[in-house]
């Protein structure tokens, strides 16, 4: 008898995977991707501000280190 019962926790954890495995893969409603693409112009839109504040007329170059 004592080894049905450990025969019972297997057979249990099987059952609660596939559960949890056909809760997990359910359909899902989703708001689509324009939710992700609002966010994304946003982010470039603010990466494109940051570069042009970065960007200085003749900062660009380096003066040279070892000129005499």
């Amino acid at each position: 008898m004592a080894s049905l019962a450990w025969l019972l926790i297997p057979l249990l954890a099987a059952i609660g995977a596939g559960l949890w495995g056909s809760w997990a893969g359910r359909n899902r409603k989703t708001a689509g991707d324009g939710v992700e693409l609002e966010g994304y112009a946003r982010f470039r839109a603010a990466m494109e501000r940051s570069e042009a504040v970065m960007v200085r007329p003749g900062g660009g170059e380096k003066p040279d280190s070892d000129g005499v």
